[in-house]
C-alpha cells in the first residue's frame, strides 16, 4: 500500500507527514510504528508529491483503531499541523494579507472559494462542495479519510485556515451524516 507508483486517487503526503510527530509526541515512536505496520503503509519522504488515498486513508483508520479515546485529540494537532504547512508553504504571503484585509465576509468568499479549487489535494476521490454560506458549511461527500465519524482531521485544517485568515475565534463543529462528513464554520 505504500508504494506511490500505486494507481487510484491521491491526497497530499502532509495527510501522514504532520501526523507522525504528532504520534511521536502523544504517543511515542513505538506507537507510531503500530499504527505504520496496521496500515501497511509508510512515511512519505518530505519532498513526497500527492500521495496514494488508500494509504493516507489507512493510517488515519488506524489511529482510531489503535488509539481510540485519544485519535480525536492526535487527528486535530495533525490537521492543525497541516494547516500551518499550508498556511507556510502553499498560501502566498500577499494572498493571505490580501484575505486578512478584506471585511470578513469577502475574505471568508475568498478562502473558501481557494478551498474549493484545491480540495482534490485533501480531499482526494471524496466530492467538495460548498452547502451554504450562513453559517458556512462545507461538505466532502465519499470522504476517504471520514473515520466513520467526525473528520476532526479535516475539521482542524479547516479551524485553523479560518481562524488565522478570516476569523480569530473560528469554530468549526464537524458532523458525520452517512457517507458525507459536514463542517460547519461559525465566525466565534
Amino acid at each position: 500500500m505504500d508504494d506511490p507508483a500505486q494507481g487510484g486517487a491521491r491526497i497530499g503526503p502532509n495527510a501522514i507527514l504532520q501526523l507522525v510527530p504528532v504520534l511521536d509526541r502523544l504517543e511515542g515512536r513505538a506507537l507510531r510504528d503500530q499504527v505504520l505496520a496496521l496500515a501497511g503503509a509508510a512515511v512519505p519522504p518530505p519532498d513526497a508529491g500527492m500521495w496514494p488515498e488508500a494509504a493516507c486513508r489507512a493510517v488515519h483508520l488506524a489511529v482510531y483503531h489503535l488509539c481510540a479515546d485519544r485519535a480525536a485529540r492526535i487527528m486535530a494537532e495533525a490537521g492543525t499541523g497541516t494547516a500551518d504547512y499550508i498556511l507556510a508553504h502553499r498560501i502566498p504571503g500577499p494572498a493571505q494579507r490580501l484575505i486578512r484585509s478584506v471585511p470578513a465576509w469577502v475574505g471568508a468568499r475568498v478562502l473558501t472559494a481557494a478551498i474549493a479549487r484545491h480540495a482534490w489535494t485533501f480531499a482526494g476521490s471524496g466530492r467538495f462542495r460548498t452547502v451554504v454560506r450562513a453559517p458556512l458549511v462545507l461538505e466532502i461527500a465519499a470522504n476517504p479519510l471520514s473515520p466513520g465519524g467526525p473528520c476532526h482531521w479535516h475539521a482542524a485544517v479547516l479551524q485553523r485556515l479560518y481562524r488565522v485568515l478570516v476569523w480569530p475565534e473560528a469554530r468549526v463543529e464537524p458532523v458525520e451524516d452517512g457517507a458525507v462528513s459536514r463542517f460547519t464554520i461559525r465566525p466565534s
